[in-house]
């Protein structure tokens, strides 16, 4: 199972920044001491070019992130100072979700592990999204030629409002998001499929939702799955307020990366989101993804 990192390319953030940059270092760890993967499953993507990023995102707003001309209410929204290495590693977020999807179709199932910049709209960032990975995969994967109907299981606890606005009217790429109802963004867009969830939703709760909701997803027979399988449901995460535990977070991989299995769909797996009070519960959650996804998707 290929993972692809970008976690060497590090953002020089201001002390005390809430965003959990060292999550994805950590989780890389993980995953090689675990005695599963080999050294050769641990991959460096290419940067997303701009051919790739441009069926996702306005020419302008690419001009102005690689130029640094990005105004401060423009930073503000992204939540991230601009530098050089920010663009760079926004490129290989990218292009390891790109990698991610096109290793998927080939071997069954691959990972970002970083990625879901899902409030990435297409003319500007937010929410510490500059470039909306599983949009520009998405449309990356039609234009090739490599699927012709891409389905996007976003199970953030945020909803995924730039993918949504980015693939409205794409009937070759259907959105779906289950998510926190009074969590951010307050002024949610509209997916093909959004599943609302009140605050203290539990795992029962979620995982009956979830389901139900899947049966409508895999109704429209993707070709190939996208599955953001944030962290932040969790009970103890900073921004969560679903109150999933890390059983209930384990149970729902196992559903999703399970049906993809069962109906032989690829999968290509991003973190996204997770801000645990503790970041090695983050990581333990984010590891168990993939260490789901290696019993349940990769053919023996």
């Amino acid at each position: 199972m290929k993972l692809f990192y970008a976690d060497h390319f590090v953002l020089p953030l201001p002390a005390g920044h809430r965003f959990p940059m060292e999550k994805y270092a950590r989780l890389r760890a993980r995953l090689a001491d675990s005695g599963h993967f080999a050294a050769d499953d641990f991959r460096v993507p290419e940067p997303a070019s701009d051919t790739e990023i441009l069926r996702a995102h306005d020419p302008a707003y690419l001009q102005r992130v690689v130029r640094g001309t990005l105004s401060q209410d423009e930073l503000r929204r992204i939540g991230f100072p601009w530098s050089e290495a920010m663009v760079e590693r926004s490129r290989r977020s990218a292009g390891a979700t790109l990698a991610a999807c096109r290793a998927a179709l080939a071997d069954g199932c691959a990972a970002n592990l970083a990625g879901g910049t899902h409030h990435a709209f297409r003319d500007r960032g937010e929410g510490f999204c500059v470039f909306n990975d599983a949009a520009i995969a998405a449309l990356a994967m039609v234009a090739e030629g490599r699927s012709g109907r891409v389905a996007i299981i976003d199970c953030d606890v945020h909803q995924g409002n730039g993918t949504a606005a980015i693939l409205a009217r794409r009937p070759d790429c259907f959105t779906f998001s289950i998510h926190g109802a009074r969590n951010f963004p307050f002024d949610k867009e509209r997916s093909d499929l959004d599943v609302e969830l009140p605050d203290d939703t539990g795992d029962a709760a979620y995982l009956a939702a979830l389901a139900d909701a899947l049966a409508i997803v895999f109704g429209h027979a993707p070709g190939l799955v996208i599955y953001l399988a944030g962290a932040d449901p969790f009970a103890d995460d900073r921004l969560g307020r679903l109150k999933l535990s890390k059983a209930g977070l384990a149970a729902r991989d196992e559903l999703v990366l399970g049906e993809c299995r069962r109906r032989g769909l690829p999968v290509a797996i991003a973190m996204a989101g997770g801000y645990a009070r503790q970041i090695d519960d983050t990581v333990s959650i984010h590891a168990a993804t993939i260490e789901a996804a290696r019993r349940l998707c990769v053919p023996a």
